[in-house]
């Protein structure tokens, strides 16, 4: 073709055909050597280079650079110093781990760096971790690479302080995840054990600079974190004394072999480890009170734990009530008194190096009791150290044991023996002069009607019975639950009548006030005034010395009125209250649940309220009230003497004249009486 259109050119300008050679392949041959010069030279050239940091900072170094993912702006900057100044960008540039780029700008998204490209050990132990698996789990929020180790253009060396991975900073690392209840909570997990470490004798330590003080690395690992129920943990239960070893190794050595120890190593799962007597995350120093094995608390929680109850005792033999027993002994009274000399658990028995008594290098084998007695008892005898520390007599069979249970019984049979009897022998004495003082004055004043007795007294039972039945359920360690067959069931029944009990002599008492006489006319004397508060005024200044007269009273007097009105309402609200807590499941439809804790509250303060009223204030005017003493009698039998009424309701005008009527009546009835029998003797 080429030849073709060479020749019609030729044709076509005969002009130049001079000028041009007859030869068209020469023209052919030219072109082609062009043509294969040209792709010789194209191959020969070199390749284009990578991108340099520089290229790719030319973008990134823009500080607004960012993108959208998920909805949320990711920046795509990188600070050229940090990165610099990193482990990776002192050795590395940025196509070493971003391999796909082949240009700048490049045209497509960087596939996502794969750090097990370099570090394929910590990968293959961060893919069995605990949060590797939470991520494959659907747990977005679970720890990779970056969270803990910073950015990859960012990140620093461990030795170097401003590492997130640096000893000091591990807590901190750590707490952005573990110490966040928001991040914490939706995967079933707390931050209380971070804010536990943080007040730990560890965190304090660390937070005061030490290199020393165990970090979370320390005991949970750093990529292979695993769960504390893996047996390949570091603080699954057998592989804590190791764990705790790489910091306190002489310890582990006498813990394991202690009795603990040996459980431990032969597999029993009851025996303690560490973290049983120190805690977790919350260890502390033994002298810091709040510390589980602070000398205080050895017995009563640390200990207790497991040498209180009746697990070790079934499963293994171990007895039980041994911390009981050490805190009825005078060493765990003068502990709970506060002394901090007094012997513990651990004086006794050894901390780490805990032996089985028949251990002759146990601290309380006999052959070194003295010794161990003696560090509190100098010089003491090996006749003393015969002697019991855990006050167990009941369980012992020794002569000293049946000796103390021999006088126990002797004396529980002269207390109640004399002391019951010296209570029945005042007891008649005092009720014979208890009647002779009420018979001294004719009592002819009806201070209570036989309705209103009868009200009282259903009022004084029901409430009484409420009060023991109650208090018996909030204090089941109280002598109120020791009451013969006061079993739940049966409290429980005896609580509900006497409370509908009450409930009816409180609707009885509306209807009787509203529909006889002697109910309105009650109500209506009981109504407070004006008078009731300067009365108060004046009996306190009588009664201080502050000058005046001692002030008389209607009917009823202030603290009376007071305490009829408190009756009211205290009886309307335990009533409501009540019957909530009795009907809960129907509250708790209508209702929220919160309610009835507030109903519950409510009746209990009310009930302690109303407990003590009536034992402060109403015993005082019917019982401890000297004018009154022995007693106020019109409870019983609704009458008063004429005398005790005047000096207490003197402005009572109308009930003294009925009184002084009556006592006429009375007179001339006797009288009569003796004249007639005069007349008849006659």
């Amino acid at each position: 073709m080429l030849a073709r259109r060479i020749s019609a050119t030729s044709q076509r300008w005969p002009q130049c055909r001079a000028k041009v050679p007859s030869y068209p392949f020469f023209f052919l041959l030219i072109i082609l050597t062009f043509n294969i010069n040209a792709a010789a030279g194209t191959k020969a050239s070199p390749k284009s280079p990578k991108p340099t940091n520089e290229d790719c900072l030319v973008c990134h170094g823009d500080s607004g650079l960012s993108t959208e993912r998920n909805g949320k702006t990711v920046s795509l900057h990188v600070d050229s110093d940090k990165f610099k100044a990193s482990i990776h960008g002192s050795m590395f540039s940025c196509v070493d781990c971003h391999t796909d780029l082949k240009s700048s700008p490049h045209e497509t998204t960087p596939a996502k760096v794969n750090c097990s490209t370099c570090h394929a050990d910590e990968q293959a132990q961060y893919d069995r971790s605990f949060h590797a698996k939470a991520i494959a789990a659907g747990d977005s929020k679970a720890a990779t690479c970056t969270d803990c180790h910073g950015s990859p253009h960012e990140l620093l060396p461990a030795a170097d302080p401003k590492s997130r991975v640096n000893h000091l900073n591990i807590p901190a690392t750590c707490g952005t995840c573990h110490g966040q209840k928001f991040v914490m909570e939706p995967s079933g997990h707390s931050n209380a054990q971070f804010l536990s470490y943080e007040q730990s004798v560890h965190g304090r330590a660390v937070a005061s600079g030490s290199e020393k003080a165990a970090v979370c690395t320390d005991c949970h690992g750093t990529h292979e974190i695993l769960a504390a129920t893996d047996t390949k943990s570091p603080i699954f239960k057998f592989n804590v004394p190791a764990t705790c070893a790489k910091c306190h190794g002489p310890v582990k050595e006498q813990f394991m072999q202690s009795i603990h120890g040996q459980a431990i190593a032969r597999g029993n799962s009851l025996a303690p480890v560490c973290t049983d007597c120190h805690g977790i995350h919350s260890i502390k120093s033994h002298l810091d009170p709040n510390s589980s094995v602070n000398a205080a608390n050895l017995a009563q929680v640390t200990c207790a734990r497991c040498h209180e109850g009746v697990r070790l005792s079934q499963e293994l033999g171990v007895e039980g009530s041994r911390a009981s027993t050490y805190l009825a002994s005078y060493h765990g009274l003068a502990s709970k008194r506060g002394s901090q000399i007094v012997a513990n658990c651990a004086s006794c028995h050894g901390v780490h190096n805990i032996l089985p008594s028949s251990d002759t290098r146990s601290t309380i084998n006999r052959a070194n009791l003295i010794k161990t007695c003696g560090q509190c008892h100098p010089g003491v005898s090996e006749k003393f150290t015969l002697g019991k520390v855990h006050v167990d007599a009941p369980l012992s069979a020794d002569i000293g044991s049946k000796a103390v249970r021999f006088i126990r019984g002797f004396y529980l049979l002269m207390i109640f023996g004399v002391i019951g009897g010296m209570v029945l022998h005042n007891l008649i004495i005092w009720r014979r002069k208890a009647i002779i003082h009420r018979d001294a004055y004719p009592r002819t004043v009806t201070r209570m009607t036989d309705n209103q007795r009868w009200q009282h007294l259903t009022l004084l039972l029901s409430f009484f019975t409420l009060v023991i039945t109650g208090f018996a359920l909030k204090y089941p360690d109280s002598f109120l639950s020791m009451i013969p067959g006061m079993g739940e069931r049966v409290r429980g029944i005896v609580h509900r009548i006497a409370g509908v009990v009450m409930i009816g002599a409180g609707v009885y008492h509306i209807v009787y006030a509203m529909f006889t006489r002697d109910g309105r006319k009650l109500v209506l004397d009981l109504l407070p005034e004006p008078k009731d508060a300067f009365d108060l005024v004046a009996v306190m200044r009588y009664y201080l010395g502050l000058g005046g007269k001692k002030p008389e009273f209607k009917r009823f007097t202030y603290a009376e009125k007071a305490e009829y009105w408190a009756l009211v309402w205290g009886v309307f609200v335990m009533a409501a209250t009540g019957i909530a807590l009795w009907a809960k499941v129907t509250v708790g439809h209508l209702f929220a649940r919160w309610w009835l804790d507030v109903a519950t509250s409510i009746h209990f303060y009310e009930a302690i309220l109303a407990t003590l009223a009536i034992i402060v204030w109403h015993f005082y005017q019917i019982f401890l009230d000297p004018d009154a003493y022995p007693m106020n009698w019109a409870w019983w039998d609704g009458k008063m003497s004429a005398h005790h009424y005047e000096e207490e309701h003197g402005l009572d005008g109308e009930t003294l004249l009925a009184a002084a009527r009556a006592e006429e009546g009375n007179h001339g009835a006797s009288a009569e009486c003796e004249e007639s029998e005069t007349v008849t003797h006659e």
